[in-house]
């Protein structure tokens, strides 16, 4: 298994996440308790993405690789258009799947729309390859995403939430076991069912579980802030539970994003 992108891709969203004051800020009747600016997801979609001709860059990857002593990386750059909350917000990526190559490239696609009370829901398409080569394949899915409106879990200096969780479906890496899985008696299929929850602690990151259809990934995310621009920065371990790969493995990921 060559590429990284489903550990990638996920965790840069917390560029994206920073949208939220500024949605609330614009709007004086949308609820107080916005999902917070930090990561939500290891290795899974959220609802929420890029949208209002917003730009984000970042790169990531995994230690080891699956059945693998080598460490791999994968570089993004994408845009968000659209208001999810009038209409749709559409976010498409470009990935190149091999940063010691740059030779195979691939993109995404997510559209969502904002619900109104933090919750969102959102449909996308993952890995559709434009170049020769690669290992990664199509993945489509659909993502419910909520920010628990709760007083309990709200942050009072912020006015965020601190409680978020997403549940999804999904065909391709949802589902659908590596050859070496395989091989390795790991069974064909996972469940094509996945999840995320993230909760924020002591006002400064959040923790994170994830199951992507095929195993359970925890970590931890936070954003920083350099002057005006944010820092994305997203760590944790993938492949917890024997039932895909051969090990757990650390994954990682930094982004940021900027409005035009």
């Amino acid at each position: 298994m060559k590429t990284p992108a489903k550990y990638l891709l996920p965790a840069l969203m917390a560029a994206m996440a920073m949208q939220a004051p500024e949605t609330a800020a614009a709007n004086p009747t949308s609820p107080t308790y916005l999902p917070n600016i930090h990561g939500k997801s290891i290795t899974t979609p959220v609802a929420w993405g890029a949208s209002n001709n917003v730009i984000f860059m970042g790169v990531g990857g995994t230690s080891p690789a699956p059945y693998s002593d080598d460490t791999d990386g994968a570089a993004v750059l994408g845009f968000g258009i659209g208001d999810p909350k009038k209409n749709l917000g559409i976010q498409v990526s470009l990935i190149s799947l091999d940063i010691s190559e740059w030779e195979e490239y691939s993109m995404s696609a997510h559209i969502f729309k904002d619900l109104g009370n933090a919750n969102a829901i959102g449909i996308g398409v993952e890995n559709v390859m434009i170049t020769e080569g690669g290992d990664s394949d199509e993945s489509f899915y659909i993502v419910y995403s909520q920010g628990m409106q709760s007083d309990p879990f709200v942050n009072d200096d912020t006015g965020n939430s601190r409680l978020h969780f997403s549940i999804g479906a999904g065909t391709g890496r949802f589902g659908d076991k590596s050859p070496l899985d395989i091989a390795d008696g790991k069974g064909e299929h996972g469940t094509y069912v996945f999840g995320n929850v993230a909760y924020e602690v002591a006002d400064a990151f959040n923790l994170i579980a994830d199951w992507n259809g095929l195993n359970l990934n925890a970590g931890v995310s936070k954003t920083f802030w350099l002057g005006s621009f944010p820092l994305a920065a997203t760590i944790g371990a993938a492949d917890l539970t024997d039932n895909s790969g051969d090990g757990v493995r650390l994954v990682f990921a930094v982004g940021t994003g900027f409005k035009l």
